[in-house]
């Protein structure tokens, strides 16, 4: 069920009822909270529910280890946190590495026979997974004590963030479940901004995007010239951001309407005047998490300028593989470490930051370049996607005018858009509710009107 269709949207209506009337009972509310989000993930499949009811299982049954037995605070999260990711490693990764033994035994000549298994990926397995780490680190490390069950199910499960992030942290929503006072609907005004923020994204923006310039100049690139290409490079690079954006800003807007508080996930990341600043504000719950539970524990900055740079090579090729078991994506993550050691390296001969409008130019157009990796069908594909960037012998099909004046109309709307989101929540604020009904329901009637007919997919459920 997407959670941009009718039917979510008259069904969280109608559960947003039955939450809100059991408000005094707190216990009965997390219960309602729990039972719905299990019932969102089993209406894909019951067998992903039953997964993570198994993994939640095990999380909290560790935990509670933890709380009888002191003495293995460190050791039994470590176990706990090792079985985790070869839990995600045999469902997301199994036939990648597979595949490649089999290709270097086929290279050498070795008769290795690996049995092929017939596995479905359970969506959001990757997002809950790193969330449970954070938790059995949390508790490793002292940081807090184990969840009560509910609590942790409902951490792991909780439906705003279960399908594509964003990755909570124990410090932000745990504390906020096991929080004994009284719920209540945080910030309504932002909530109704963040819902159509996320659907003039989604429904209409990424969507057009994709129809009128990404899926037929990547379908076929050798029908277009380098211009064209060129343009269609910068359409996914902004769709694939409206896409996942408008993603976290709906999940925000949902867990704002069930009481709870989810931090940004998104800040610009295309005004960025450096590589290292494009990752502080593009998917920042993951780019953290890669920072705090990878980079660092592999080393940080604490060995040296080369075995700093190693150590951020290896730390973006992780984020690469963790988007997809692919070459590509590992390519992908590969050439963002490679970018940043190289702009480290650039800042340690030169003595000067990358920054300013050449660094935004660069950091843009780089990340553009790596896009292409992702949006192809594989890493073959992205070569010839980008060799056909030279090409000049043949008219052009597409409007690329109109292709360069909207890239300078995104970048105008990323300036201004902190300024003109909070001049609406202050609108909305201050108007009568059948006003905010009225202009809230003519807004979501225009952007179906000017959004493509059927129900969008979100690019990163696939994650």
């Amino acid at each position: 069920m997407s959670y941009l269709s009718p039917e979510f949207a008259l069904v969280f209506f109608l559960f947003l009822v039955l939450y809100w009337s059991l408000m005094k009972w707190p216990l009965a509310q997390k219960l309602s909270l729990l039972a719905a989000s299990y019932g969102i993930y089993a209406s894909i499949d019951w067998r992903f529910a039953a997964v993570l009811a198994v993994y939640s299982s095990f999380i909290s049954l560790t935990s509670q280890l933890v709380s009888w037995r002191p003495t293995l605070r460190r050791s039994l999260p470590a176990i706990a946190i090792t079985l985790s990711v070869a839990n995600l490693a045999v469902f997301k990764y199994f036939d990648f590495f597979r595949e490649g033994m089999l290709s270097v035994a086929a290279f050498f000549h070795w008769q290795w026979a690996i049995p092929a298994l017939d596995i479905i990926l359970p969506v959001g397995i990757s997002f809950y997974t790193f969330q449970s780490i954070a938790y059995l680190v949390a508790l490793a490390r002292g940081e807090r004590e184990p969840a009560s069950w509910l609590d942790g199910s409902l951490y792991l499960a909780f439906f705003p963030t279960l399908f594509a992030g964003p990755i909570c942290r124990p410090a932000g929503l745990i504390s906020q479940i096991e929080a004994s006072e009284q719920r209540e609907i945080q910030r309504p005004a932002l909530a109704l901004c963040l819902l159509l923020s996320a659907m003039i994204k989604k429904v209409w923006l990424a969507s057009w995007l994709a129809d009128a310039w990404v899926k037929p100049l990547f379908a076929n690139p050798d029908a277009y010239q380098g211009l064209e290409l060129l343009v269609g490079m910068y359409a996914f690079a902004i769709q694939i951001y409206f896409d996942f954006s408008g993603y976290s800003d709906l999940v925000i807007a949902l867990a704002l309407l069930l009481g709870y508080r989810l931090a940004d996930n998104f800040n610009q990341p295309y005004l960025a005047t450096s590589l290292r600043e494009f990752w502080r504000r593009w998917h920042i719950s993951l780019s953290t998490w890669i920072r705090d539970y990878v980079y660092i524990p592999m080393g940080g900055n604490r060995g040296g300028w080369w075995l700093t740079q190693m150590t951020i090579f290896n730390a973006m090729l992780i984020s690469g593989l963790w988007h997809g078991a692919s070459l590509k994506y590992l390519i992908w993550g590969a050439l963002h470490g490679l970018g940043m050691v190289l702009q480290n390296g650039f800042e340690r001969l030169t003595g000067k930051r990358v920054q300013g409008l050449a660094g935004a130019v660069f950091s843009f157009h780089f990340v553009c370049l790596a896009w292409v990796f992702f949006r192809a069908e594989n890493w073959q594909e992205a070569l010839h996607y980008l060799a056909g960037l030279t090409r000049t012998d043949g008219p052009l099909q597409m409007n690329v005018m109109a292709g360069f004046l909207l890239l300078g109309v995104f970048f105008a709307g990323a300036l201004g858009y902190e300024r003109w989101q909070g001049q609406a929540v202050r609108w909305l604020e201050k108007t009568p509710w059948p006003l905010q009904v009225l202009a809230v329901t003519l807004t979501v009637l225009l952007i179906n009107y000017l959004g493509p007919s059927g129900v969008p997919a979100f690019l990163y459920y696939s994650y």
